[in-house]
């Protein structure tokens, strides 16, 4: 398969960081090969960051220390929300609502990412996915 490209969906970064057990074999084996590179959106940030502040997303630290922390852990890389992101998600097939899985799936679409989700919504949206 080569060295993949895999952007993380929001919750495969909060189950490597939490609940790995949740992650499938195959993504597991992806995120293990070290010549794999893993990026994280800002549009995870920002939904993890929400969700937090609404009430609906408990972490044992704040967003801003918490999300640093575990990224570095595990060699994941922030990787910048752009305006053309922004602009191809308005573009997508309306086969999908979710205003952040729709700019993930453009960001992935943008970068020539693999989105490593459980979520298939991503690939009617024209997203490269492995789960």
């Amino acid at each position: 398969m080569g060295i993949v490209n895999l952007l993380l969906d929001t919750c495969t970064f909060l189950w490597l960081a939490q609940q790995p057990d949740k992650i499938s074999v195959t993504a597991s084996k992806l995120i293990d090969n070290t010549d794999n590179e893993l990026y994280l959106s800002q549009v995870s940030v920002l939904e993890i960051v929400m969700k937090h502040s609404a009430g609906k997303l408990p972490l044992p630290d704040a967003p801003r220390k918490w999300i640093s922390s575990k990224l570095r852990f595990h060699q994941v890389t922030d990787f910048p929300l752009t305006k053309e992101v922004m602009f191809h998600s308005g573009e997508l097939p309306r086969v999908h609502a979710d205003p952040f899985d729709r700019l993930l799936a453009a960001h992935a679409i943008i970068e020539g990412f693999t989105l490593l989700s459980p979520d298939k919504p991503f690939s009617n949206l024209g997203a490269s996915r492995i789960w």
